[in-house]
């Protein structure tokens, strides 16, 4: 398969890099400022994904595309526009694409109508713009029902870690374990992305957390 990793150089871009080339596929790592790479299968593009010129030799020829780019603090307000115009690109080439967003649109398990990104629990203070711009995200791929999308939310807390290559997988409310704890490895969560792919289900909306040991 050939695959487009939009956001190859973050925590969960260059995961997603590693682990499809791992299982064969062919990569085309593409980043504002990409970092080279001898590997093979995998080509290095730059690319300033707000631009739709730049993002046509991104969907030439694909099979999908990964969106994983996280905005810095201060620009969290431009992931829905940028989402749009990937969905714009993707549309016009018929690639599909799994958007690996935020676990804000996720409903909560609190309480009945309540979301993630409205949850003290999962989402501090200082992460709520950061949530909310994921809600806004999915909502941007939901006005987009002529592509093919897949919004993958992780669990509340995403961070680098050990590949175990297991996980759960759940639907639209955040899935936390016994003791409330809502986590997942960068690393699992990118076998799961490409699980979606090789695989993939029947959701538009899905979230997925740590398989219990």
């Amino acid at each position: 398969m050939r695959i487009s990793v939009i956001g190859a150089t973050g925590m969960v871009g260059s995961r997603l890099v590693t682990e499809a080339t791992t299982r064969g596929h062919h990569v085309i790592a593409a980043a504002r400022t990409p970092r080279p790479s001898t590997a093979a299968g995998i080509v290095s593009v730059a690319v300033d994904a707000n631009e739709p010129q730049t993002l046509t030799p991104l969907f030439d020829g694909v099979d999908a595309v990964f969106l994983a780019v996280r905005p810095g603090a201060g620009r969290e307000h431009t992931l829905a526009a940028l989402t749009t115009t990937v969905l714009d690109a993707a549309r016009t080439a018929g690639a599909p694409v799994v958007v690996i967003g935020g676990a804000g649109p996720l409903a909560s398990p609190n309480a009945p109508g309540l979301r993630v990104v409205d949850d003290p629990a999962y989402v501090p203070a200082q992460w709520r713009t950061i949530a909310a711009a994921s809600l806004a995200q999915l909502r941007a791929c939901r006005d987009h029902p002529g592509v093919a999308w897949t919004y993958l939310s992780p669990p509340a807390l995403l961070e680098p870690g050990e590949r175990t290559g297991r996980y759960r997988r759940g639907t639209t409310t955040l899935l936390t374990d016994a003791d409330g704890t809502s986590r997942i490895s960068a690393e699992d969560l990118a076998v799961a992305a490409v699980d979606e792919l090789e695989r993939p289900g029947t959701d538009r909306h899905f979230t997925v957390a740590q398989a219990p040991a």
